[in-house]
């Protein structure tokens, strides 16, 4: 069942919602059957009521209730997003750093290794690792998240790293290496981003958001990584124009 947005259903279940309103959620779950597994939009993008509970900023009061309460009557814990990328609610909870309703849905059968992801369309720890949401990329990575290089780079998990250079194994190109710096830098590791600047990583790549990897450390607020990069010749994108 398709609802438009601005449908007065559509309307009463978003406020519902982002208000913590579970028992007035519940009533209208009963009400109308149908809308715990709705598509809102149009025909062109649409959204579940899951994807409303995790949508931007997340943290929603009730959150973890509500997301119990959807599930109980009938949403799928995996549906799509549709529209320019197929994000799950899982991948929203993600990037918004929601680890409570992250929790929830992980525990009524969320695929953790729902691909899809805005994010070169990975999993949901490529958004969390992409946007900075920490906490959740940690607990996705408690639950169980596989990793790849950019983002056990990023989270600085040196045993995963190291994996990719272990002998017998096909090692990471230098585009794979200096993302993976980028990366490192973006997150805050020192010493992940040493390793990779020995392993190759392009100091002054001017990547993602047209920054270098000085710039994204500087931005993430990492003075220890910003000094390193400068001891080995980094610049900021500005002066490499």
């Amino acid at each position: 069942m398709l609802i438009e947005t601005n449908a007065p259903l559509a309307r009463a279940a978003v406020e519902a919602i982002h208000s913590g309103n579970v028992p007035a959620l519940k009533d209208l779950l009963t009400a109308h059957p149908r809308l715990a597994t709705a598509r809102l939009g149009n025909t062109k993008i649409t959204r579940t009521l899951l994807h409303v509970v995790t949508d931007w900023p997340g943290h929603y009061p009730g959150g973890p209730q509500t997301v119990t309460a959807l599930v109980a009557a009938g949403a799928d814990v995996n549906a799509r997003f549709t529209g320019p990328h197929t994000e799950t609610p899982l991948h929203w909870a993600a990037s918004n750093d929601d680890v409570p309703v992250l929790d929830t849905l992980l525990d009524l059968g969320a695929d953790i290794e729902a691909p899809g992801a805005v994010i070169s369309g990975g999993t949901p720890i490529a958004d969390a690792v992409a946007f900075g949401q920490w906490n959740a990329a940690r607990r996705l990575l408690e639950r169980g998240a596989h990793t790849t290089l950019w983002q056990a780079a990023a989270l600085g998990l040196a045993d995963r790293v190291a994996a990719c250079f272990a002998p017998g194994t096909p090692p990471p190109g230098p585009a794979e290496i200096t993302s993976a710096l980028w990366c490192a830098c973006h997150g805050g590791q020192r010493e992940m981003a040493a390793y990779l600047l020995e392993r190759g990583g392009d100091i002054n790549w001017i990547g993602y958001d047209e920054l270098t990897p000085l710039d994204a450390a500087h931005r993430s607020g990492h003075p220890a990584v910003v000094a390193l990069l400068r001891e080995r010749g980094g610049r900021s994108a500005k002066d490499l124009a």
